[in-house]
């Protein structure tokens, strides 16, 4: 199964900052990335918009553990840290997340997020998108589709907590 290279996936996000400077205001548009590899895919989605548009959008980290829908399980969640220091009335969230499959994390995450504020609309954008959806949610601004088997594992590393970039399926 193919994945991505680094150069793969810095074109990807390349892509995303793009078509997200198109499509939004950037004055009204936050991101806020889910905890693991959301956050880091967001800033650099801010970075690049920076460096490209002169643009800074704010960043904000988001743990959805508490309201992920497996919680009765038994599997104790691992708890991260919220960090969102701007207001989300009247903007626009890009919700960030490496990989949209099932769409249960960004469900949590759109919980979550509207207990923090009320922002005018919430899109998603999403390194990668593998399919096979238990629930209804598509990503506005997708870096790459990659088709899957369900039991297949996408596995995205980002050189800022891995050292390198690159999607690996198997």
């Amino acid at each position: 199964m193919a994945g991505l290279t680094a150069t793969e996936v810095t074109h990807a996000i390349d892509r995303m900052a793009e078509t997200i400077a198109q499509r939004f205001d950037l004055d009204a548009t936050v991101f806020i990335g889910i905890h693991t590899l959301g956050f880091p895919l967001a800033q650099r989605l801010a970075d690049v918009i920076k460096a490209r548009r002169n643009k800074i959008v704010p960043v904000g980290a988001l743990d959805i553990a508490l309201y992920r829908d497996d919680l009765n399980t038994g599997n104790l969640p691992y708890m991260r840290q919220t960090d969102i220091a701007f207001d989300l009335t009247g903007k626009t969230v890009i919700l960030v997340d490496d990989v949209l499959f099932s769409g249960r994390t960004i469900r949590a995450a759109l919980t979550a997020i509207l207990e923090l504020g009320r922002p005018q609309k919430i899109e998603v954008a999403v390194l990668i998108d593998r399919g096979h959806r238990e629930l209804p949610i598509l990503a506005s601004v997708v870096g790459a589709t990659i088709q899957t088997m369900r039991a297949d594992h996408v596995r995205v590393q980002l050189s800022e907590l891995h050292g390198k970039d690159e999607v690996v399926v198997n």
